[in-house]
């Protein structure tokens, strides 16, 4: 599914152009670190880095139940998920804003603990235990699917922001 791309001239350059979606889905794609913003039952923001798998129009990450990205999914599954450069002058940085549903069909598992071997070798390898990954240690991990409602772009240097509706 292409999502409907629009160029934001508020906050871009004059001659700046949107940047296409395939540049943004293969730097979500290859991106090795991601930012997990949640909120916590007292309303107040909690942020933390992780790693993720973008597949199938979707990014995936795990997370223990009772660390504090799970207990605040457990009551507020909104979040924003965001990838980038630490760099004023150059790069695209990416905000996935969606909510996350819990990834539980072992087949799904699988097939997304495959995904996090491939790309982060097999220091990051996962079992498949009852709806959840199981870590070398036989701790449970639960697993989330975010699909994008919205994508935001922050082009540096040549200043462009994008957003993609989906």
């Amino acid at each position: 599914m292409e999502p409907t791309t629009e160029l934001d001239a508020r906050f871009s350059a004059p001659n700046a152009a949107a940047t296409p979606w395939a540049e943004a889905r293969e730097q979500l794609e290859r991106a090795q670190t991601y930012w997990l913003s949640t909120v916590r039952a007292d309303g107040r923001p909690h942020v933390t880095p992780l790693l993720a798998i973008w597949q199938d129009n979707a990014l995936y990450f795990c997370t223990g139940a009772e660390e504090q990205k799970g207990k605040n999914l457990a009551a507020n599954l909104a979040c924003a998920l965001t990838t980038g450069v630490s760099s004023l002058y150059e790069g695209l940085d990416l905000v996935v804003e969606g909510v996350a549903k819990r990834v539980t069909d072992p087949v799904a598992l699988k097939r997304l603990a495959d995904a996090w071997e491939a790309k982060y070798t097999s220091e990051w390898h996962f079992d498949i235990g009852d709806g959840v990954f199981v870590n070398s240690a036989g701790g449970a991990a639960l697993v989330f699917e975010v699909r994008p409602a919205k994508v935001l772009g922050f082009r540096k240097g040549d200043y462009a922001q994008t957003r993609w509706r989906f």
